[in-house]
């Protein structure tokens, strides 16, 4: 019972040592209790782990290159045949897939041990005259960090690192809907499997920039991004974004379709947290969103990934208290969809390309991920 109180898998109002001398005392335990909230603020990397490669398995048990979660044993030499080597981009994985390769999933350990890893203590920085704590190094390029079923939708979410690798992002991980014969915990059809192309399968066959190229020359995305022109410029954007010290390319998938591109940001040394001066706090998150599928489009999913990003936000560091978005004034669906999901209109932002709403959500106040 103590353990489990310990790891925070069951909380007590009893707080106090207790006056029994007797060791085996239940004192202080007999009215134990986990809340909802609580459960979904546990992060399931100090439960969920995986030391051993397991066929279909949605925890993935590759490594990437020659750089892997774990120490390298003494004089043992990696047995990675070099012709799976791409030296224009990641290893790509033999068996027939000409996708990039995912690197290792969330939960995947190679040393025995939960891959969760408490935060390292704050160290300041300054940029740009603004100090903030030291932030700690994203995930690699091509990486999902979180994934998650969806009962509702009877599909898996996830979320991972923007690639610009010119060849697609091959998807690892569970699908709701595998072929006949095979495990859903499986990766996603490679792009040697035989199949007719579709509107379904097409974002398979296109890298990232390709699939931002695509989204952000919609009429009604450039509308709000302005990021429309040309598949070089789409590419330079991206650029841009992985080599912000600050904010994180993200691109969301169901069933490992990419459906939008969200960048997650540290608010404090973002441009947003020049106007809120100190009533930003060290590590206050913010998100970025599009949505560039017409068929992944609707309230009923909005409200999925939106708390999804959420919950990651929350899990990804214990001491980020509050999540906030920017949208434009004008732009009433989204101010409509934060507050369903929990967020609060504080007041408008004047930036100097757009009027927005300032929408927060505070971790007292956030419950659970829609499911």
């Amino acid at each position: 019972m103590q353990k489990l109180e310990r790891m925070g898998l069951i909380a007590s109002e009893e707080s106090a040592v207790g006056t029994s001398l007797d060791p085996n005392t239940s004192e202080g335990w007999s009215a134990m209790f986990v809340s909802r909230r609580h459960f979904w603020q546990l992060d399931p990397r100090i439960y969920l782990f995986t030391s051993n490669p397991q066929v279909n398995s949605a925890l993935v048990s590759h490594t990437h290159v020659d750089s892997r979660p774990d120490s390298p044993a003494l004089g043992v030499s990696s047995s990675r045949p070099d012709s799976i080597v791409d030296n224009a981009g990641p290893v790509i994985p033999t068996g027939g897939n000409n996708g990039l390769w995912a690197p290792p999933g969330q939960f995947k350990s190679s040393s025995h041990m939960p891959t969760y890893y408490p935060p390292a203590p704050t160290q300041y920085v300054f940029t740009d005259n603004v100090r903030h704590p030291l932030r700690p190094k994203p995930p690699r390029q091509g990486e999902t960090f979180y994934t998650r079923y969806i009962p509702s939708l009877g599909e898996y979410l996830s979320f991972r690192v923007a690639s610009l690798s010119k060849r697609p992002v091959q998807h690892i991980g569970p699908v709701s809907d595998p072929a006949p014969g095979t495990s859903p915990l499986r990766a996603s059809a490679s792009a040697s499997d035989s199949q007719v192309p579709t509107i379904g399968t097409m974002d398979h066959e296109m890298s990232d920039t390709e699939i931002l190229h695509k989204w952000m020359n919609d009429e009604r995305v450039a509308y709000s991004w302005g990021e429309q022109g040309p598949l070089s410029h789409q590419e330079e954007f991206l650029k841009a974004g992985l080599t912000n010290k600050h904010s994180i390319p993200v691109i969301g998938c169901f069933d490992g379709k990419p459906f939008g591109y969200f960048e997650i940001y540290w608010v404090k040394e973002d441009r947003l947290g020049s106007y809120l001066g100190y009533q930003v706090s060290d590590y206050d998150r913010g998100i970025h969103l599009l949505v560039g599928e017409q068929r992944f489009r609707g309230s009923h999913r909005v409200k999925v990934w939106l708390s999804a990003l959420i919950h990651y936000c929350f899990l990804a560091d214990p001491r980020t208290e509050t999540v906030m978005l920017e949208p434009r004034v004008d732009n009433a669906k989204v101010k409509q969809y934060c507050e369903e999901v929990g967020f609060f209109k504080e007041r408008e932002i004047s930036f100097p390309h757009k009027q927005s709403n300032l929408m927060k959500i505070r971790r007292e106040a956030w419950d659970a991920p829609a499911i």
